[in-house]
């Protein structure tokens, strides 16, 4: 029992230690929490912009993709057209 109560005044005045910090500590903390924040939301806001970046290529990509195969449908049409007509006025 002994143990324990020793234990648990040590661990209470070692937390309030730890508290006890000047001004100029506290203010040096604060500012690291405060540029490590800042660092990690440009982290993220780069990230997302990237994502964003290659989402849009992606799709406008697809798009041209989409559009050449359009025009060589059309184009395989017209062919297939005019050969069929050209078939038609010779029978």
């Amino acid at each position: 029992m002994k143990t324990r109560t020793i234990l648990a005044i040590a661990l209470g005045l070692g937390s309030l230690a730890a508290c006890n910090k000047s001004a100029n500590e506290q203010a040096a903390d604060n500012y690291e929490a405060n540029a490590d924040n800042a660092a990690d939301m440009m982290e993220s806001n780069m990230d997302n912009a990237a994502d964003q970046m290659t989402a849009n290529a992606e799709n406008a990509s697809d798009a041209m993709k989409a559009a050449a195969d359009n025009q060589s449908d059309a184009m395989k049409n017209a062919a297939d057209n005019k050969a069929d007509a050209m078939t038609n006025n010779s029978q």
